[in-house]
């Protein structure tokens, strides 16, 4: 038996049950994510430090290797796969709420335990939507400019923003990748932070997540468009500011998922 297995409140369950939850749960959720941030921040961003860094690392690659059109998309699929990367702060949280030890060296315990293999699953599958979100957004590009190259990220930036196919592709990949968005969302704002919680198997871990979305729709949507707008904010100064917004979103998230399912 693991220290996860012991510490943990929930033994072996089939799917519980889901709460109707508003925007009043949301920002207890968020209010919950900060207080969580400063009582944990020297633990949070050892953590999170790969978000900055990986961000960095990911403009180089593109400015360097030509492929500046594919820039958004995989900044924007920190918002596709942050979930999974999550998986230490909802730990921390638990921990915290418990009352157990929250040194940075138990976050990544849920790695260890029994419910591991179902948490890498539901990781594969938000790598999947990645994947096939930097596919469309690419096809889509080559679509309107085929093999076309640009100077520099500004010339490329100038074209978008005054052309009429850059206006095409504008529109048409914020609605691919908001759908993509909305996938990644259902699929993981209650599972990955359940399998941390709950020793249960991957796919039910998924249908309690979706049944979460069916059930608050509303809420669920405006979540999405909290974390999608505080993930902008933070990549904005190259990417430094997610060292601030992706543990409160972590956190933030580990609340939520309190609020939603019942114990």
């Amino acid at each position: 038996m693991t220290m996860l297995d012991a510490a943990s409140p929930h033994p072996p369950m089939a799917r519980p049950d889901v709460r109707r939850i508003g925007l009043s749960d949301l920002r207890y959720a968020l209010s919950k994510g900060v207080e969580d941030f400063l009582a944990m921040p020297t633990h949070v961003l050892f953590v999170i430090v790969i978000y900055p860094v990986a961000g960095v690392i990911i403009a180089t690659l593109a400015f360097e290797q030509d492929l500046v059109p594919l820039l958004f998309p995989l900044a924007s699929g920190f918002a596709l796969v942050g979930p999974f990367a999550g998986i230490g702060l909802y730990e921390l949280s638990r921990r915290r709420e418990a009352g157990l030890d929250t040194s940075w060296n138990h976050a990544y315990e849920p790695l260890k335990a029994r419910s591991a293999g179902a948490i890498f699953a539901v990781g594969f599958v938000l790598m999947t939507i990645f994947f096939a979100w930097l596919v469309i957004a690419m096809g889509l590009y080559w679509a309107l400019y085929g093999t076309e190259r640009h100077e520099s990220v500004f010339a490329f930036a100038e074209e978008v923003l005054t052309t009429q196919r850059g206006w095409i592709m504008i529109v048409l990949g914020n609605l691919v990748g908001f759908a993509f968005s909305l996938i990644a969302l259902a699929v993981s704002v209650v599972s990955l932070p359940m399998l941390v919680d709950r020793e249960v198997d991957a796919l039910t871990a998924i249908e309690t997540s979706l049944s979460a979305v069916r059930m608050n729709p509303r809420t669920m949507v405006t979540w999405g468009f909290i974390v999608a707008g505080l993930l902008v904010m933070g990549m904005l100064p190259l990417f430094v500011g997610l060292a601030l917004v992706m543990p409160i979103l972590g956190h933030a998230t580990w609340h939520l998922y309190r609020r939603t399912v019942a114990s």
